[in-house]
Formats: C-alpha cells, sequence, structure tokens
C-alpha cells in the first residue's frame, strides 16, 4: 500500500468523525468506542487467519484489506497516523527481528 493510499484513506477516515453513525459505517465504529473497534479488528484478524488456511488468494486478499481498513479506523481513533507506523517499521528495516524482539524485552 503506497504511502499515499494510506495517508489519503486515514483523511477520510479521520473526517468520519463528524459524520452521523446512521449514515457512516465509519462513524457507527467510532460511536462504539475504543472496545467497539478492537472487536471489530480481532474479527477481522481471525477471518484473515481462516482466509489463509483456507488457500483461496482472492479470499485472502479481500480479508486482508478489511483487517488492514479496520486497523486503520482504530488508529484514527486513537489519533495515531500512518507515517507514524510506517517510520517504525523502517526503523526496523535491516534488523534481526530476533535481536528486535530482544530488545523490545530488556529494561
Amino acid at each position: 500500500m503506497s504511502d499515499e493510499l494510506l495517508a489519503e484513506l486515514y483523511a477520510t477516515l479521520k473526517a468520519r468523525t463528524s459524520a452521523d453513525p446512521k449514515t457512516s459505517y465509519v462513524a457507527s465504529l467510532y460511536h462504539k468506542g475504543l472496545d467497539g473497534i478492537l472487536k471489530k479488528v480481532g474479527e477481522e484478524a481471525v477471518e484473515t487467519v481462516i482466509a489463509a488456511k483456507g488457500g483461496d488468494p482472492k479470499a485472502l486478499i479481500h480479508e486482508t484489506a478489511d483487517l488492514w481498513f479496520h486497523c486503520l479506523v482504530m488508529l484514527a481513533f486513537l489519533d495515531i497516523s500512518p507515517e507514524q507506523i510506517l517510520a517504525e517499521l523502517k526503523g526496523r528495516m535491516g534488523r534481526s527481528g530476533i535481536e528486535e524482539k530482544a530488545r523490545r524485552h530488556e529494561g
């Protein structure tokens, strides 16, 4: 997913904070609060795992798109931008995943 697409989608999601929950799906998620949003993220994560196990690439693409979308809703609700996530990922580039995990558990 390109940085520009993420930024555009994030801006749209942020704009939905003032929309009517009766006419906007995203606003209806915001209206449910963090717990409602997290429940939806969890549901989409499970559906993504099931699709991956099912072996149908189209289903996996569909479910992964749903998961990413709902993760972006969660981030927008918490005022965390996609750029912050991308910066974190970029900072991990070139580092061993094992070393990164060990570093997080130090201290």
